[in-house]
């Protein structure tokens, strides 16, 4: 018996490519020329330095997932999914940035750096899921005019 194949008519839409996606390509080139600096210190005291670096990657990180997050969504993917995806996204850019130092004189690769993404990543994509629907209604109109919602 001959099984039926159903081929739904998918049309690629240049404005939704470059509203959702192109977003995540600047970004991910801001974080490409950060890391491909040498490493200077933002403070003579250690652990000063230490909070506002790994601070940065936090921030970084976050950033990223919500616009993978975003565009996930946007492109209809099932929210659970595109939380997800967007994790592993952006830990794995993480990971790719991170062997990119490895190459970069003054800067190394450490896995300490892979959590503190990592870390930003989940941190966004939790806050998103979980807190956004119960926020107040004025950031629920700015989530719905930047189409996280």
């Amino acid at each position: 018996m001959a099984k039926k194949i159903i081929v739904q008519n998918t049309k690629f839409n240049l404005k939704k490519v470059l509203i959702f996606w192109l977003p995540i390509v600047i970004w991910t080139i801001v974080i490409f020329l950060f890391s491909a600096r040498p490493t200077v210190s933002t403070s003579e005291i250690i652990w000063q330095d230490f909070i506002v670096k790994k601070t940065a990657h936090v921030i970084e990180y976050a950033i990223l997932a919500m616009l993978l997050y975003r565009a996930l969504i946007n492109s209809n993917v099932p929210k659970k999914e595109a939380g997800i995806y967007s994790i592993i996204l952006a830990i794995l850019y993480g990971a790719s940035d991170e062997f990119h130092q490895f190459f970069t004189p003054g800067r190394e690769p450490r896995v300490r750096d892979l959590f503190f993404d990592a870390l930003g990543s989940i941190l966004s994509i939790y806050l998103i899921t979980k807190y956004l629907v119960k926020a107040p209604q004025k950031i629920k109109e700015l989530a719905k005019k930047f189409q996280l919602i």
